[in-house]
């Protein structure tokens, strides 16, 4: 059973759609499942995200992790953005379903990703951010949170 909260950001996503001329972008998807997700960010000069936006192909829980967590990382520094994780999304949500939990996995990947490009087009390093992977699955079957 979903929450209200999943629910409301399933069918009223924020935040959907591309940003044009993005600082980063990243994509990843879930070979096992089928979803994939983008996310989109505009960072300031400052290393603050005024923007993010996020395009998926998935099932509700997909949509809905993608939703907040554009809602977790605008107005946050790159830093704190690297901060939310799959538990944050899920927590934000009010819970999911255990066998949707890998979907809160694939939006903390996908800020990683858009991260990583952002931190690749800059030539910057952003410290605790590793290459992110482009496929979840290969993660163990439950993750942690």
């Amino acid at each position: 059973m979903y929450t209200e909260k999943v629910m409301d950001h399933f069918t009223n996503p924020r935040n959907m759609g591309e940003i044009e001329n993005p600082s980063g972008v990243g994509t990843v998807g879930n070979a096992k499942c089928g979803d994939i997700m983008r996310m989109y960010l505009d960072i300031d000069d400052n290393g603050v995200i005024r923007d993010c936006k996020f395009k998926t192909f998935g099932c509700g829980a997909a949509v809905a992790t993608s939703s907040i967590a554009t809602e977790l990382v605008i107005g946050k520094t790159v830093q704190e953005a690297l901060q939310v994780t799959n538990k944050a999304v899920v927590d934000a949500l009010d819970g999911l379903p255990k066998v949707k939990v890998h979907c809160s996995l694939l939006a903390e990947e996908a800020i990683h990703a858009a991260l990583w490009d952002y931190a690749e087009k800059n030539n910057i390093t952003i410290e605790g951010l590793s290459k992110p992977k482009d496929d979840v699955s290969e993660e163990e079957e439950e993750p942690e949170y």
